[in-house]
């Protein structure tokens, strides 16, 4: 079956390796001249975005902040009964752009791989992947989830919402405590304990990734603001705990 795959960053290449095993992978990029050897290397074929847009599965793999004018633009290309499987690391307002701009002959399924270029260089076995079914036959879903279970991958289903507001804690929560050790100058140490070498895991994590990700991350997700100051009233709750106890 053919697969298209919108973008071709760090995610949408680590995403082909694993899917050319299975599909016919057709991949737009809008540097597609200078990435045509490297997708061909994947047994994949760079192709028009509405060649793409043709296939009976679309996966947009581009940032957040431009997905959706992606979703205006290729709403017309789709064809009744496609699958639009989007990977956005926030999921209320992708899936709002998707149920806005998408016509209602079109599929939706919003997911999130918890997972990245670094973690599942060598395998996606025991990786987590959320899944919110937003628009999509049952039999259809539950061949897609048996898929995935069966590639070793464990299946998180829940809301766009409860996705957010926890992701919020988990994954922006990490980034904003890597890019703060950046800000720091935070680095290796001959005399450390393994409490520090675990930051100093966060903060390469961190490195490998956009400053865009990250604003992304911040500005589209409506739980991302409280959390950073969550965070910063706890962290001045204890410096003012430290402060009293002189």
């Amino acid at each position: 079956m053919k697969l298209g795959i919108i973008g071709f960053g760090r995610l949408g290449e680590l995403l082909a390796r694993y899917l050319a095993q299975d599909f016919d992978l057709l991949i737009f990029d809008q540097r597609n001249a200078e990435l045509r050897p490297r997708i061909k290397a994947l047994g994949a074929e760079a192709a028009s975005l509405e060649a793409v847009c043709a296939c009976p599965v679309v996966m947009p793999l581009v940032p957040i902040s431009a997905f959706e004018p992606l979703m205006q633009t290729i709403a017309p290309w789709l064809q009744p009964g496609t699958l639009v499987i989007d990977c956005c690391s926030v999921k209320v307002r992708p899936v709002a752009s998707m149920l806005q701009h998408l016509p209602e002959h079109v599929e939706i399924l919003a997911t999130h791989p918890m997972f990245g270029p670094d973690s599942a260089a060598e395998t996606l076995f025991g990786a987590k992947l959320v899944l919110c079914p937003v628009r999509i036959e049952p039999a259809r879903y539950q061949n897609l989830v048996a898929y995935l279970e069966k590639h070793g991958l464990k299946v998180i289903e829940t809301t766009p919402e409860a996705h957010d507001q926890q992701i919020s804690r988990s994954l922006f929560l990490a980034h904003f405590l890597g890019r703060t050790l950046i800000e720091l100058e935070a680095g290796p140490l001959p005399i450390d304990t393994k409490g520090y070498r675990r930051l100093m895991k966060i903060l390469l994590t961190v490195e490998n990734d956009s400053w865009q990700l990250f604003e992304d991350m911040y500005h589209h997700n409506p739980y991302a603001a409280a959390t950073r100051q969550d965070f910063i009233n706890a962290m001045t709750n204890v410096c003012h705990q430290l402060d009293g106890a002189r």
